[in-house]
């Protein structure tokens, strides 16, 4: 089985978790971190990908 990579937010603490993706901004779930569009933001802060990092 393959291992989740989750980003946390450095800016707010958000933890992006793969499984769940982030359904609002149309992202499904299954959508690893590195295939998300470059304009998503934070669902908390609006924090941009760049402030992101890999977690755990």
């Amino acid at each position: 089985m393959a291992r989740k990579e989750l980003w946390q937010c450095t800016v707010c603490g958000y933890v992006y978790d793969p499984a769940r993706g982030d359904p609002e901004a149309g992202i499904k779930p299954g959508t690893p971190f590195t295939a998300l569009p470059f304009d998503w933001c934070c669902p908390d802060c609006g924090a941009t990908v760049a402030d992101f990092a890999a977690y755990g």
